[in-house]
């Protein structure tokens, strides 16, 4: 029922905010509030939509990145078949969402501890045996998205736009998230029924349509367990249960992770507003680490 009302939100609450608002800066981008009556004629499409929310609603994978709030990197090289770069979608520019690959916060595979006395450890978190093996040795990135605040009443989100992905038959979604035990506990980071979510366009879709597979809707099979982190994956029978169903081995045009449930009771059961991702699977490609550290 969530991911409806998110559904229903994300098509309604950018139509009545494009119409309270009046934008000074480029048509790309939005701006923050002016106080000018009715919307610029230059913002507005040929279907009399805004692009911006155009590119909003259709999962953000055009979306032009504000480099005043996305410290961006190249860090991944040019021939690796995904990457995952992180975005920051605040057109009103209130400072409450971030998205960051971190080094330091990731599952650990095949990291090393040592202890007061010099002596190295290595370290394995159960829930990911296996991982990214481009991974930048010694940093362990993981992907911090984070949403502060009321989640609908602030329309802004964190996420990250998957590279590499547009042809592809899909098969397999997934990622590891920093939440131990289950994917329902209120302790962790956020796994709610709306985020963080894959949002996905295939090529067979009519205009708008975006498919939802968020983090506890459709539940996804555990393939990693640990105090400390799960191992999700979304396989042919959950893709078939997202919200609209994807059929298995569908040609992908885009794929969005989307995180947009802040602190509030939208964000429950935790209401943390805050998750902590690695290992991005596409699938079975891993994808641990990318730019904005």
């Amino acid at each position: 029922m969530r991911t409806l009302q998110r559904a229903t939100a994300a098509l309604i609450y950018p139509a009545i905010l494009w119409l309270g608002v009046a934008c000074d800066r480029d048509p790309q981008r939005p701006s923050a509030s002016a106080p000018v009556v009715g919307p610029r004629a230059d913002l507005i499409t040929q279907t009399g939509v805004p692009d911006w929310v155009t590119r909003a609603l259709l999962g953000l994978d055009q979306l032009v990145v504000d480099p005043a709030t996305s410290l961006v990197q190249p860090e991944d090289p040019p021939n690796d078949p995904i990457t995952v770069v992180p975005f920051e979608f605040d057109p009103n520019h209130t400072s409450l969402v971030r998205a960051f690959w971190m080094r330091g916060i990731g599952c650990p595979t095949n990291a090393t501890a040592v202890d007061f006395f010099g002596v190295p450890t290595a370290v394995t978190d159960p829930a990911c045996m296996t991982g990214d093996p481009k991974d930048s040795p010694g940093k362990n990135k993981g992907l911090l998205l984070v949403k502060t605040g009321p989640s609908v009443p602030n329309f802004a989100s964190a996420g990250a736009v998957l590279n590499g992905v547009k042809g592809i038959m899909l098969t397999e979604l997934g990622y590891d998230i920093r939440k131990g035990t289950a994917a329902g506990s209120p302790v962790g980071s956020h796994c709610g029924a709306g985020a963080p979510r894959f949002n996905v366009v295939l090529t067979s879709d009519p205009p708008g349509t975006v498919h939802f597979v968020a983090c506890n809707s459709p539940p996804a099979m555990v393939a990693g367990v640990s105090a400390a982190w799960l191992r999700l994956r979304w396989g042919a029978a959950e893709l078939a249960a997202a919200f609209p169903p994807i059929v298995a081995g569908s040609e992908v045009s885009s794929i969005t992770i989307i995180f947009d449930e802040g602190t509030d009771f939208s964000g429950g059961p935790d209401m943390f507003g805050l998750a902590v991702l690695d290992n991005i699977d596409v699938n079975g490609t891993l994808v641990g680490r990318g730019p904005g550290n």
